[in-house]
């Protein structure tokens, strides 16, 4: 739910151009139609992302909770979530990462807070995360690991 200020109206299935119109509602002025329009590229942005991810050994992709996710040993270490890429790393070095670099922050999928082990890292051009993969590997080793860290 979005609150009393603004419900959205249309939704539009995932992988789909996506424009959703929302009503503004207050009690100062009248009803109105906002309308925002999502990136329409994102079939080739995934792709970008597949070329740097999957090239990755034991690495594979698949959908998890209607998001492009990447899993290793049927684990998921990365997905795509906005404009940008999740990423699940050790609490110290996630934390470490949100205020040592632009362009990473947390990883909060469809609005809502995830745990402190996730961030998400935002790039204007998807080839980018190309620069990121030192970071994508120590988030396989992480998820490989397991939780006894």
């Amino acid at each position: 739910m979005m609150g009393a200020a603004a419900r959205e109206v249309r939704a539009v299935p995932y992988g789909a151009r996506r424009a959703r119109v929302y009503h503004s509602v207050s009690p100062f002025t009248t009803s109105r139609a906002i309308s925002v329009t999502a990136d329409t590229s994102s079939t080739d942005r995934k792709s970008l992302i597949d070329a740097v991810l999957l090239k990755l050994p034991g690495v594979s992709a698949k959908k998890i909770g209607g998001m492009d996710a990447y899993v290793v040993g049927d684990r998921m270490f990365a997905c795509i979530s906005g404009k940008g890429v999740g990423l699940r790393l050790p609490v110290a070095v996630a934390t470490e990462l949100q205020f040592s670099r632009e362009g990473v922050g947390p990883f909060q999928p469809g609005g809502m807070a995830s745990t402190r082990e996730w961030i998400q890292i935002d790039r204007g051009d998807a080839a980018d995360y190309e620069l990121d993969l030192e970071l994508f590997q120590a988030s396989i080793d992480f998820v490989k690991a397991g939780r006894a860290r």
